[in-house]
């Protein structure tokens, strides 16, 4: 991050720390698309990241009261994100059964959406086709930058679990895109 980005990130949560509105507006802005990203991978759906993803800022605004280096903004959002992201797993996890919906449609291209885009989508819903265990390890690991021990610690399980987790999260995805490995 460039200095004079810093010291206006610096200026932002100062300003938000003392109730201004206008900066929380700012803030968000500059944020909600990286912390979408995240949230979106994570939970697999749409509306449950864009659920999430409120909740995860209404969090931050409601305590950026008590962040003391302002310049650790982007960090400090992206753990509150990640787990406001990893609580909602656990509680969907709690209050579901096995019983699991599946839409069997694919959604139609339009002539302006170029390749990447295509494929970027067919990767992500393969995602969003592996299961919820498997999902959280590989994006903890795999898009976040959490090494197994970490994400062992963070989700209750072995580090050789989330090794295992991964793997598994790889194969499926490869299955499901048809990669020849």
């Amino acid at each position: 991050m460039a200095p004079e980005q810093k010291t206006i990130h610096i200026y932002l949560v100062e300003r938000c720390q003392r109730g201004d509105r206008q900066a929380q507006n700012e803030l968000y802005k500059l944020y909600v698309g990286a912390m979408y990203n995240i949230c979106r991978r994570m939970m697999g759906g749409e509306e449950e990241a864009k659920d999430v993803l409120q909740d995860a800022f209404i969090t931050a605004f409601s305590s950026i009261h008590t962040l003391k280096n302002e310049i650790t903004f982007g960090a400090w959002l992206k753990r509150i994100v990640i787990n406001h992201c990893l609580n909602a797993i656990k509680k969907k996890r709690l209050l579901t059964t096995e019983l699991e919906e599946h839409h069997d449609f694919e959604e139609q291209p339009s002539e302006e959406m170029d390749y990447c885009d295509l494929e970027a989508r067919k990767v992500l819903q393969a995602i969003d086709n592996i299961s919820e265990g498997c999902r959280t390890v590989l994006n903890l690991y795999l898009f976040e930058g959490y090494d197994h021990k970490e994400i062992g610690q963070i989700l209750g399980i072995s580090e050789s679990a989330s090794k295992a987790q991964y793997s598994k999260a790889k194969s499926k995805i490869r299955k499901l895109l048809d990669v020849n490995t």
